[in-house]
């Protein structure tokens, strides 16, 4: 009994931490002062600027800011197929 009321306890402190870090990450693009449509403009943007010269995933794309000390890094996960031919200028 002791043991199923045990594993209870440790799911509630889990999902009570996802809980924390979804209200961290919400509260950190609040004070950078990105909402979600500007991640969208900057995700927009990098598939825009990229597809020239890669075949992506544009499904996969992921961009999101995180923290790094003091600052804010922006973070950009994106599934790359493979690249075109002739990009990159060498030949």
């Amino acid at each position: 009994m002791f043991s199923l009321l045990g594993g209870l306890r440790r799911r509630q402190a889990g999902s009570k931490d996802v809980a924390r870090e979804r209200l961290r990450v919400v509260l950190m693009h609040d004070r950078a002062g990105a909402n979600p449509e500007l991640l969208e403009q900057v995700r927009d943007a990098l598939v825009q600027s990229l597809s020239p010269l890669v075949d992506m995933d544009r499904r996969g794309i992921q961009v999101d800011l995180r923290r790094q000390g003091q600052s804010l890094a922006l973070v950009a996960s994106i599934p790359v197929r493979g690249f075109k031919r002739g990009a990159g200028g060498r030949g």
